[in-house]
């Protein structure tokens, strides 16, 4: 029934909407925040995944959304964009200015999940800090980011890391200290109303929280994630059935 070929309508949460995606590098194992079956893992000779959480504190999860693994210690960050709403009704959250939202941390070796902030204002994309001293959230309603020390004297401690030109998605780091952060609408723009003709879709965050680049078009499609590598950027889209490749003129 959720075979790709298979032309049969079935609700997303049947089959699943995987929304985070990250490699552990060391084992090889692909981590994936799926929004309706949960925490899973694929190892990294591939085929089924496997379900490793469901829950953290007594609480099921209900919108999975961002994920990164810290490469040093193999542990999980992901968020649970709201413990009210599924995924489904995503805009409500943004719309009732739900704060419910959860940011988990998996623990690989123990395979427990702790609940690191609650009552989070729609926490979206996570990106782990190279020194896995912090993580830094996406907060899509706020058009913001927030950083979460997780690690070290400061555990525990949190602030607003950037201000943002349009609603967050997903945080990827730029490799040197700072993060690509996909974006959606413009904070002033209504709810489903028309977007500008070649919006801002992405823009690089630099290590102290100033935006230093932005990318503008691709007013077709809502733009979900940009990373860089080997010098090229790619872009993902939840409207499109492919990445586009921004290579450097």
């Amino acid at each position: 029934m959720c075979a790709a070929k298979k032309k049969l309508m079935v609700p997303e949460n049947v089959c699943g909407r995987p929304l985070g995606l990250q490699f552990h590098h060391k084992t090889g194992d692909l981590y994936v925040a799926d929004a309706y079956l949960g925490l899973l893992r694929v190892p990294a000779r591939g085929g089924l995944a496997e379900v490793v959480a469901t829950e953290a504190g007594g609480v099921p999860f209900n919108f999975l959304n961002g994920l990164d693994v810290d490469q040093n210690t193999g542990d999980v960050y992901f968020t649970d964009s709201s413990t009210s709403y599924p995924r489904s009704e995503y805009l409500l959250v943004v719309a009732l200015g739900d704060e419910t939202g959860r940011l988990l941390r998996y623990n690989p070796r123990t395979r427990r999940v702790a609940v690191l902030h609650d009552n989070l204002s729609y926490p979206n994309g996570v990106a782990v800090a190279a020194d896995g001293s912090h993580v830094v959230v996406s907060h899509t309603a706020l058009s913001k980011l927030r950083r979460y020390w997780v690690r070290g004297p400061r555990a525990g401690e949190n602030e607003t890391f950037a201000e943002l030109p349009g609603y967050p998605d997903n945080v990827r780091s730029d490799g040197r200290g700072g993060y690509w952060v996909a974006l959606s609408h413009g904070p002033n723009d209504a709810i489903g109303a028309a977007v500008d003709a070649a919006p801002t879709m992405a823009v690089r965050v630099g290590r102290g929280g100033a935006v230093e680049e932005a990318l503008d078009g691709l007013s077709f499609a809502t733009v979900s994630e940009v990373g860089k590598r080997n010098g090229t950027l790619w872009v993902g889209s939840v409207d499109t059935p492919y990445a586009g490749e921004l290579s450097p003129r």
